[in-house]
């Protein structure tokens, strides 16, 4: 079954991929220059979650992290240093963003292949798609080109990632300004169907919030103690609690009962304009699917620096 799902959603984001991507970029930019470059990332990322099979979800969150502060261009890759101030220790970054040392891992094994030809942008763009597809999502041709970024900016990062405590109205807004509509916000926020959060992010939410089913809030204050408690801020809970480790639509089941870890999460799901779209995707894993391959095409498109604009980094941490 999993093939069959694989092979629909091919050939329905591939009529959808015309529509959506950018001219400058295009699934075949490396067909003569690095063939085997899928397939190395592809290997990459299975060793990985064999290791780890949260890291996943941590690469697609680094993609969307990195795409929403001045466009997909690896910027959120860059380390500070004295003279350099990177986005690693923006607010929404610090101590939560993960999973450098598997691009790193893959830059090196591209490089050893294609000596400086491809980008960590387009790395970090692959790699979270074969991060999905391997953990039973869908696939989607990934628009290539880019180029890496030589700056990279704090502030942009602190004002332009949506926090865990955002409204609807927020969401809605904040994607609204990189060009992605309400349905591709919703669409994208299904990746929580993988991965964990840290009650830091979720604490507010289980015990302040009432369209929470109390059965869940209990189970997740087990082991997110109040915040008088002064502890427990890294402690790690499910987005999903049905299959943490497998991309499928139960994140979606999961709000429509007001199981949504998140207080962003149950948003979606609390009497506002999406929810007829989270009942839809609750029960049809295909609409979903398509959907998700859309907007992740989409949110890759957001200004990539292409031609003769950025570099292509050697290391995907400093500038060259």
């Amino acid at each position: 079954m999993a093939s069959t799902i694989k092979i629909f959603a091919i050939f329905s984001i591939i009529s959808l991929f015309a529509c959506v991507t950018n001219a400058q970029l295009t699934p075949f930019f490396y067909s003569t220059t690095c063939r085997n470059l899928q397939g190395i990332v592809r290997n990459a990322m299975r060793q990985a979650l064999s290791r780890e099979p949260r890291i996943g979800a941590s690469i697609v969150r680094l993609f969307f992290h990195d795409c929403f502060v001045n466009g997909c261009d690896a910027s959120v890759l860059l380390d500070d240093t004295t003279s350099f101030t990177g986005e690693k220790n923006a607010f929404p970054n610090q101590n939560s963003i993960r999973g450098f040392d598997v691009i790193d891992t893959i830059k090196t094994n591209v490089e050893a292949a294609c000596n400086g030809t491809v980008s960590c942008a387009d790395i970090l763009a692959l790699a979270a798609q074969e991060g999905v597809a391997l953990l039973g999502g869908p696939s989607w041709p990934v628009p290539l080109g880019r180029k890496d970024a030589r700056t990279a900016s704090q502030s942009a990062a602190n004002t332009n990632l949506p926090p865990p405590s955002a409204s609807l109205s927020t969401l809605i807004s904040l994607f609204a300004a990189q060009g992605l509509n309400a349905r591709d916000m919703t669409a994208l926020s299904g990746a929580h169907t993988i991965g964990q959060a840290q009650c830091s992010s979720f604490r507010s939410h289980i015990y302040n919030d009432t369209n929470i089913a109390p059965n869940f809030a209990t189970t997740r204050k087990a082991t997110c103690p109040g915040p008088a408690s002064g502890t427990g801020d890294n402690n790690l809970a499910p987005l999903d609690i049905f299959s943490p480790n497998r991309f499928d639509n139960a994140y979606f089941q999961n709000l429509v009962t007001n199981r949504g870890l998140l207080h962003s999460d149950q948003e979606l799901f609390n009497g506002g304009s999406q929810d007829g779209l989270v009942r839809l995707y609750s029960n049809n894993f295909r609409a979903f699917f398509n959907d998700f391959a859309n907007a992740m095409i989409k949110m890759g498109n957001i200004s990539p620096l292409t031609g003769s604009n950025g570099e292509i980094r050697k290391n995907c941490r400093i500038i060259n």
